[in-house]
């Protein structure tokens, strides 16, 4: 009888031991299978009333930036601190500058391509970036990738130089600040135009990352604004947030 009790205990430990190591690998699964699957914003039908009120405002203009917002980039003679070791890039730009020829490991914000294909529906799209043209010219057509959504496109040359960083003028792109506005993950580069931005968080290499998911809500509601700046304006604590 000792005998078969300490069996029994034993055997009841094993099975306590047993259900809790599958609980964990049923977890890192379910996770694991989370992580991959395709985010999707439900699109629906606009109503007879929503058709109406989008056909009485403007179509607006949506200015993007690129490192840091929509990319992160390094190259050959860069140190790798802010990617983890062995995270592969998405595409390689080789350039050439000052006759030095150079190579770009660009990284895409998770959900990039599925964000554009859905904003592209709603504004018109702008490349604005601080970036010299011959890297700039080069990543943007990378995330175009032949839709012909990102055909307007502002560089290094176009921005204003301001305190040892640069400041990006939107009304040289659309004389009407009540229907353009920029999403960019530094404020400096809206400095002038604070009403007619939208903060994100600097991006670097975070797999899990959702913030351009998380603005398509605001961006759905936007275009049907009069005046971009009346809903944007309300938002200027988020600056100094990010």
């Amino acid at each position: 009888m000792p005998m078969l009790s300490y069996f029994q205990m034993n055997f009841r430990a094993f099975l306590v031991l047993a259900s809790k190591v599958w609980t964990c690998i049923c977890y890192m699964f379910k996770r694991q299978v989370r992580a991959h699957q395709p985010v999707k914003y439900q699109l629906f039908p606009l109503s007879p009333v929503s058709r109406h009120r989008l056909s009485m405002v403007q179509r607006k203009t949506l200015v993007l930036d690129l490192d840091e917002t929509l990319i992160h980039s390094h190259h050959d003679s860069m140190p790798r601190n802010t990617v983890k070791p062995g995270t592969p890039h998405d595409f390689t730009v080789k350039v050439t500058i000052d006759r030095n020829p150079v190579r770009f490991f660009v990284h895409k914000r998770p959900h990039v391509d599925y964000f554009l294909d859905i904003v592209s529906q709603w504004y018109d799209l702008v490349v604005f970036t601080a970036s010299m043209e011959i890297y700039g010219a080069a990543v943007a057509d990378k995330l175009d990738n032949g839709r012909n959504i990102l055909r307007r496109r502002y560089y290094r040359q176009h921005c204003t130089p301001d305190f040892g960083s640069y400041t990006k003028d939107l009304s040289a792109i659309c004389s009407d600040l009540n229907r353009i506005f920029i999403i960019d993950n530094s404020p400096g580069a809206y400095r002038c135009f604070p009403n007619n931005a939208i903060p994100i968080k600097s991006w670097f290499s975070d797999p899990m990352d959702i913030c351009l998911l998380s603005l398509l809500p605001l961006l759905d509601a936007l275009r049907f604004t009069n005046d971009v700046r009346s809903v944007l304006s309300r938002n200027l604590h988020l600056h100094r947030l990010w």
